[in-house]
């Protein structure tokens, strides 16, 4: 029988990126909603789509809905602190910082940002996927925050040079 705890540690061992879905009714920090997600996937390049999923029972199902934006925010290997407090798993509010691109909160020094509007949520067993068409991206070169098997990872990238011919 496959139960929740065997899924749980089965996936867990798939790496994945680690990002901050956030979400605003307005352009003001005190109306910014996030979440810290691995649940997130890029869906088609053309139109650009992406996926998040999140919890029906989680406060950023309803807030997606209401506002019909969100943004995403793929974290950089020294900003596991973050990732930790919109978890909900640390209380350090002093260390978000906001940039606000195209009236959507992203956390600044992430490696990526992602400005999505949603077109389409479906209902999946405990969760709703929002696919969001990328009405801007912006990113930058660095090494990524990745979890696996329940932990934070830094991923040491290779310089160009030391690529393997890939």
């Amino acid at each position: 029988m496959v139960t929740a705890l065997h899924m749980r540690k089965a996936l867990g061992r798939f790496v994945s990126g680690v990002t901050i879905v956030t979400t605003a009714e307005c352009e003001d920090n005190d109306s910014v909603h996030g979440m810290t997600a691995n649940a997130f996937t890029s869906v088609s390049l053309d139109p650009p789509l992406v996926l998040v999923s999140t919890s029906t029972r989680a406060k950023m199902d309803s807030r997606i809905k209401e506002c019909g934006r969100y943004g995403v925010s793929i974290l950089a290997c020294d900003q596991e602190p973050l990732s930790l407090h919109f978890a909900g798993a640390a209380n350090q509010p002093d260390l978000v910082r906001f940039v606000w691109r195209k009236g959507v909160p992203l956390l600044e020094g992430a490696l990526v940002h992602l400005a999505c509007t949603v077109v389409d949520s479906h209902p999946a067993g405990d969760h709703t996927l929002h696919v969001g068409r990328v009405d801007q991206l912006w990113y930058d070169d660095g090494n990524p925050l990745v979890f696996y098997t329940g932990s934070f990872r830094s991923l040491e990238l290779l310089g160009r040079d030391d690529h393997m011919g890939f």
